[in-house]
């Protein structure tokens, strides 16, 4: 058994899958070094150095066969942080490989194929999710924010939803469980990855005079306009699920 250890990236995974064809390798796994635990002592370690140009070399080989959607279902799972991710992404990149002008991920009879589907579904729910669902506040700073916590790493999906909808102001969005986030400064949208956690205590602290009492007159206004009578919680939780209460501020 051969195990590739690679950063953690998507280009880091698919210089790793590159260099499974490149030196050949059959019994082979690959894991991120950060998730990485040896349990086999017997194992050939090869570290993996992310290379753009191999990762880009995969990637467009792969989109003959599997188009532009492929590419973006693979990285949905790659996004997924699902313990078999590598796993089922190499499956996918060898089956394209050897069935070259097919879509294998339309071939849902084979495991994998179908695990990827399934997963790109739950990805996909979620991400939708996350646009109906996030809550800006306005800080001191004159900054809409915005704190998520999906289940999944789905911030890279939801760039391109706020950038387009939200062009005129300033805003960030930050992941609370993977302590990364966005920052849109009115030209450019990028990642942004601070030191430390997110203080909430300082955070609520920094909120803007208006948003404290736009967050008073939201509450309020729900009160008054729920009509006890009418009530389905059941339908309701189907429509907003409880763990997404948090972001809503007519919930806190």
């Amino acid at each position: 058994m051969t195990t590739l250890l690679y950063d953690g990236s998507f280009d880091g995974l698919f210089t790793a899958i590159f260099e499974v064809f490149e030196y050949r390798y059959k019994d082979v796994e690959i894991f991120s070094r950060e998730n990485f635990q040896q349990e086999n002592m017997f194992a050939e370690i090869h570290e993996v150095i992310t290379q753009q140009e191999k990762s880009e070399r995969v990637l467009n080989k792969l989109e003959q066969n599997i188009g532009k959607s492929g590419i973006h279902q693979l990285l949905q799972v790659f996004l997924s942080e699902d313990p078999e991710m590598e796993k089922l992404i190499l499956s996918a990149v060898q089956q394209s490989i050897k069935h070259s002008g097919e879509n294998i991920l339309q071939n849902f009879a084979d495991e994998h194929i179908l695990k990827i589907s399934k997963i790109c579904k739950s990805v996909s729910r979620e991400r939708h999710r996350m646009t109906a669902f996030v809550r800006f506040e306005k800080m001191q700073d004159e900054i809409y924010f915005a704190k998520i916590d999906p289940d999944f790493n789905v911030l890279p999906l939801i760039r391109k939803h706020f950038k387009n909808r939200y062009a005129d102001q300033k805003w960030m969005i930050y992941d609370l469980r993977r302590h990364y986030g966005l920052l849109y400064d009115l030209e450019n949208c990028e990642f942004f990855y601070p030191d430390e956690k997110l203080d909430l205590n300082q955070y609520q602290q920094k909120f803007h005079e208006e948003e404290k009492k736009y967050q008073t007159l939201w509450q309020s206004y729900f009160t008054r306009t729920n009509i006890k009578e009418r009530k389905n919680t059941k339908l309701h939780i189907q429509h907003v699920p409880k763990r997404y209460w948090k972001y809503l501020t007519e919930k806190w």
